[in-house]
């Protein structure tokens, strides 16, 4: 018999929205077809909890789209050790994870009715900024111009996946962009991205900013909540000046445009003064068990 699969949203901002993701906590055996039915059946970035291939692990992920694997998915990673804690199912609160875009550790803390929360590791960002003719390509996609955003360059950024940032001027302007998924998927093959994530800030003195994600080929054209671009944009920030140069939290609102504003809680590692990583985290909901795809 196949797993039973259970959906849970991730990044959800006082208990509403947030992106859903099934999790299949058991997913020894299963095939990359099966992993990819499940993400088509849901329609949404899924996790399959594995058997680690090292013993330097206490755990394997593998991520789906519908339309293919993926290396790494933030909020599915999450998603997963949150359920896996509500379990009782985790060795300890340290998880090493084994991910095909490299190691990722998980931290669980509990409240005093042993809720779990959950942050995860990611690499320090590295940012490039486009070229100009790249520049124009994206603002031809986005069906705006130099005008719509601030002075600051679009940039491509990368924790474990790249992605295009993209200054927009206000968050007005931000949730008024429209994605054509060809169109972006074509600008994001010829630039080297895997989505265009524009945002704006919302404001400057407490961290908080606003986002939007269009993948460039998951099967769909916007995410709610995507924590790798929200890793990224934070090393963005943090070379343009936007965000302190410390620990202080960062919010990253996404979702509003599609009536589900989520908030992704980011915060800046150092050493020597100099940015080694960074912690990922939100609030996780549980929604259902779901039966396996007929």
């Amino acid at each position: 018999m196949k797993p039973d699969v259970d959906l849970v949203s991730v990044f959800t901002f006082e208990g509403q929205g947030g992106n859903p993701c099934p999790i299949v906590v058991d997913g020894q055996g299963l095939a990359p077809d099966d992993m990819q039915a499940v993400a088509r059946r849901h329609g949404h970035e899924s996790g399959f909890v594995m058997p680690p291939a090292s013993q330097d692990y206490d755990l394997g992920l593998r991520f789906w789209v519908p339309n293919h694997e993926m290396e790494m998915c933030g909020h599915a990673t999450i998603g997963a050790l949150w359920l896996l804690a509500s379990q009782g199912a985790l060795p300890g609160d340290t998880v090493r994870i084994e991910t095909r875009s490299g190691p990722v550790t998980g931290f669980v803390r509990h409240d005093a009715s042993n809720a779990p929360s959950v942050e995860i590791t990611q690499p320090a960002g590295r940012v490039a900024a486009l070229t100009a003719a790249q520049t124009q390509d994206v603002l031809g996609v986005l069906g705006i111009d130099r005008h719509d955003l601030l002075d600051l360059p679009i940039q491509n950024a990368v924790t474990s996946r790249v992605k295009t940032l993209v200054p927009i001027k206000d968050v007005d302007r931000l949730n008024a962009l429209k994605s054509d998924m060809p169109a972006v998927e074509a600008v994001c093959n010829r630039i080297g991205s895997t989505g265009l994530y524009p945002y704006a800030v919302q404001e400057r003195r407490t961290q908080i900013f606003e986002a939007r994600q269009f993948p460039r080929s998951s099967g769909y054209p916007e995410d709610a909540a995507t924590g790798i671009a929200a890793a990224a944009l934070s090393f963005g920030l943090l070379a343009n000046g936007l965000v302190e140069a410390t620990d202080k939290p960062i919010t990253v609102f996404q979702g509003r445009a599609m009536g589900a504003l989520s908030a992704i809680g980011v915060r800046l590692g150092f050493a020597g003064g100099r940015a080694i990583g960074c912690l990922l985290g939100g609030a996780v909901e549980r929604m259902e068990r779901a039966p396996w795809p007929s």
